[in-house]
């Protein structure tokens, strides 16, 4: 009789500790339990901890609370100005109210993920392609009021939405840098005409300086002249100025006249001594003056020098 108390008592101690390790459960701290009982919900949520349910009648479970991070397959569309597209996405949620992320939706992931592409696919064609390009701000803002008003009933909160990557095909890649390489040529050349513009205004203005004071443009191209024989292997070729030339040419013109004076009144005093002059010189009449620079007599305007014939 003993004997079979003892098995008793020990066969009731296990089936207590196999009843009381089906009963316990260990939630984690992002985690939530929901508990249902004979399939219908309770009210209480389980925390993070150690808690106990009853065995077979209810099921725990549990909710992860945690930020999901859930990538968007790429979705090609049509924009407003008939470009077509691919464009992925990242949405991160996380879950608010884990009752209703278990009652409302068979599930919410999926249930994000799917609205997360039409979504996207709606923004695609009401956008047009600079928008998708530069003001992707604007767009996340909008594609996240999209997801989270579906998602509030669900128990989900959408935190924020990201466009990743915007693919274009490649004529369009093409068209884009042949605008953009315009775009910079046309700026480079309105910056080389300011350039050219200020450059001749400063220019006129030492032109109109330099008029006054010859001098100064010739420093100046003797500053020229400088600079270009600096380099070792450059051929220098020197303007020289007109006014110059005809200096030199007055220059020489009153030389030459101060000799013919000199020569005509030597003529005009006593004879130097030298040798006897012919009878046709000394008829000859006295010619005038010639001018500045006399021309040198050709050979047939010498006069004949005399040859003797020996017989």
């Amino acid at each position: 009789m003993v004997d079979a108390l003892v098995t008793l008592i020990v066969v009731l101690a296990c089936l207590g500790a196999l009843g009381a390790l089906a009963a316990a459960r260990v939630v984690k701290q992002y985690e939530r339990g929901v508990v249902f009982r004979l399939g219908r919900l309770r009210s209480d949520i389980r925390g993070p901890g150690f808690t106990m349910i009853t065995p077979v009648v209810d099921r725990l479970q549990k909710v992860n609370m945690q930020i999901v991070t859930m990538p968007v397959p790429a979705q090609e569309g049509i924009t407003r100005d008939n470009v077509t597209v691919r464009v992925d996405a990242v949405v991160y949620f996380k879950v608010v109210d884990p009752a209703e992320a278990l009652i409302a939706v068979e599930d919410y992931r999926f249930a994000v993920s799917q609205m997360a592409q039409t979504s996207l696919r709606s923004i695609i064609g009401k956008s047009d392609l600079d928008d998708l390009l530069s003001n992707r701000e604007k767009l996340n803002q909008g594609l996240e009021l999209m997801i989270d008003s579906p998602a509030v009933g669900w128990g989900v909160h959408i935190d924020r939405v990201e466009i990743k990557d915007v693919s274009l095909p490649e004529t369009m890649k093409r068209s884009m840098a042949r605008q953009a390489e315009a775009d910079r040529e046309r700026r480079a050349r309105v910056i080389n005409a300011d350039a050219e513009l200020q450059a001749s205004k400063k220019l006129a203005e030492a032109a109109s300086q330099m008029a006054d004071t010859p001098s100064a443009l010739q420093l100046r191209l003797l500053q020229t002249v400088m600079a270009v024989a600096a380099e070792k292997n450059s051929t220098l070729v020197l303007p020289i100025p007109v006014e110059l030339l005809r200096f030199l040419e007055r220059g020489q013109q009153e030389i030459q006249g101060a000799a013919a004076r000199t020569d005509g009144g030597a003529e005009g005093g006593a004879p130097a001594a030298g040798p006897a002059t012919t009878p046709e010189r000394e008829a000859a009449p006295a010619q005038p003056t010639q001018p500045a620079r006399q021309a040198m007599p050709t050979l047939t305007e010498r006069e004949p020098e005399p040859h003797t014939v020996e017989r």
